[in-house]
């Protein structure tokens, strides 16, 4: 038996290492669960150039959406929706210098992604993949930009843009164009925007001033965005960038000037372009002034003619455009005339200083768009496909800039109810009178009446007040328990900033909703509009 027993000190030995092991294990154990319990820390904000939007700002932005989408309509837009990302491949070499705002996604082991940059791009191979020959559609959703964001100048990353495209074959020449414009004016009248112009130009033409100015082929593009500045910095400025960093000599740089100070109305640029024999000698600057005057006598037709402005520097750095550009722009859109001298200030400051760059950088321009008839013809023979020339032609309205300018106009803040119901039901004495609150708001809504209640059976009068000032109702209906049991009665009382002294007038609840409809005509004029709608009117 001693041969197969290990002896006393031999077993305590086992003994006393199972013991010490056991409490290195727990005690692992009690550190990975304090760890794991330890919860990290972390900036409670919205990422850089990103904002939360809810209340009055919401509501404000949803009647901009709607406005424009009643314009689209009514030039017989449909509706699509596309992907928030595309194939990287889909949207690489179409924005030129700007490419390098692009979002790319991590690669998930599958296909390459970026979050779209426009709406234009994903259309395009809409169009493309799907053999359509003619749509006009419009289209309101995201686009992500990796750009200095200015964000109380709606200048942001994320960002609303909506759209209104017409592709198709057999239209005649400059006719969608117009349309476009149309729908451009359209859409800021009736938001009430009128202060604006509508800067024009043309690809061909301004292809065409490079060409004649000495400028190669393959520095076309490079040129172009310098010129495209000239809105922002002094033709100086622009001149020395020419000159210095787009490797042009100073003749050409000089004779590029002559033409793209040129601005005014179309009447009064084309005669001064038609007499340049040197310009008219070069074909596709010939073509584009043909289409400028063709396009001219559209314009007259449908009585836009005063908003538009003919700016030969204007460039759009889009690499997809092949014919007419513009962008409209306001007071408000502009930079500061010290805003060079206010970004250098500001880039002393530290970055939480800086995240809002809208002390230098104005809105810019708040719609913007031009033809491009070679996109959708890429695409489909980049997969394949037979290259078939879809011309297409769109607008992008800037939502977030128009919102900024909208917004400090009528002081959202200040006029704008955070929500927009009109009416909340209280209830006094009794047990609450719950049932009858929700009795009361039940038929109000079945009228489309917008109603709230306190969802508590018993709340004291101060606090059923309290929560319908907090919502901006204009009218309150107080259930009482004699009133409505003994005579089917429920009391009306103004609130808010038509409140007066009274205690209401009594109303038969058979007739209650159509008192209640009377008195909100009476309080604003006209229960159609919405409150976001009568400020809109009002600017």
């Amino acid at each position: 038996m001693s041969s197969i027993n290990p002896p006393s000190s031999s077993l305590n030995s086992i003994a006393n290492t199972n013991k010490t092991s056991s409490l290195a294990q727990l005690n692992q154990k009690r550190k990975t669960s304090k760890s794991s319990s330890k919860k990290e820390s972390f900036s409670l904000k919205t990422p850089k150039g990103t904002k939360d939007f809810f209340g009055a700002d919401l509501l404000l932005k949803t009647k901009i959406f709607d406005i424009l989408k009643d314009v689209f309509v009514l030039h017989g837009g449909s509706s699509i929706d596309t992907p928030v990302f595309e194939l990287k491949s889909i949207l690489t070499n179409k924005y030129g210098e700007d490419s390098k705002l692009i979002y790319d996604l991590k690669d998930q082991g599958g296909e390459l992604c970026s979050l779209r940059y426009d709406l234009t791009v994903p259309f395009a191979r809409f169009v493309a993949q799907n053999d359509i020959k003619n749509i006009k559609r419009y289209h309101i959703a995201k686009v992500y930009r990796r750009d200095q964001p200015a964000m109380t100048k709606g200048r942001m990353r994320e960002f609303y843009q909506c759209d209104f495209d017409i592709a198709g074959i057999n239209y005649d020449k400059m006719v969608p164009d117009a349309e476009i414009l149309k729908i451009l004016v359209e859409g800021l009248t009736k938001l009430n925007i009128t202060d604006f112009r509508i800067k024009l130009n043309h690809r061909k033409i301004l292809d065409g001033i490079f060409k004649v100015c000495g400028v190669t082929d393959s520095d076309v593009r490079k040129v172009s965005s310098a010129v495209d500045k000239l809105d922002k910095e002094s033709w100086d400025e622009v001149k020395r960038e020419i000159v210095e960093e787009k490797n042009q000599s100073k003749e050409v740089a000089d004779k590029i000037g002559e033409f793209v100070k040129l601005k005014g109305g179309l009447d009064e640029i084309l005669p001064i372009l038609l007499s340049n024999e040197e310009l008219m000698s070069n074909p596709l600057a010939k073509e584009g002034i043909e289409e400028m005057k063709l396009l001219n006598g559209y314009i007259s037709v449908f009585s836009i003619s005063d908003f538009i402005s003919f700016d030969l520097s204007l460039a759009r750095g889009l690499d997809y455009y092949t014919g007419l550009i513009y962008e409209a722009v306001t007071v408000e859109s502009k930079a500061p005339q010290n805003a060079k001298e206010l970004k250098e200030k500001s880039k002393k400051l530290n970055d939480s200083q800086t995240d809002d760059a809208s002390s230098y950088v104005g809105v810019g321009s708040i719609a913007a768009g031009g033809r491009y008839d070679n996109l959708v013809g890429d695409f489909a023979l980049s997969n394949g496909k037979k290259n078939i020339s879809i011309p297409c032609i769109g607008v992008s309205f800037g939502v977030e800039r128009i919102f900024s300018i909208i917004s400090s106009r009528i002081d959202t803040k200040n006029k704008v109810r955070s929500s927009s119901t009109d009416i909340f039901v209280m209830s006094f004495g009794g047990d609450g009178l719950l049932k009858e609150r929700l009795l009361i708001s039940n038929l109000l809504w079945s009228a489309n009446l917008k109603t709230e209640f306190v969802f508590k059976k018993k709340v004291n009068a101060r606090k059923q007040f309290l929560a319908a000032e907090k919502i901006g109702a204009s009218i309150g209906v107080i259930i009482g328990q004699e009133e409505y049991v003994n005579e089917n009665k429920v009391r009306v009382k103004v609130l808010g900033e038509h409140e007066n002294s009274n205690e209401g007038e009594l109303v038969e609840v058979d007739n209650l909703i159509s008192y209640i409809k009377n008195k909100l005509n009476e309080l604003n004029g006209n229960l159609e509009l919405d409150e976001i709608s009568r400020l809109i009117q009002g600017l």
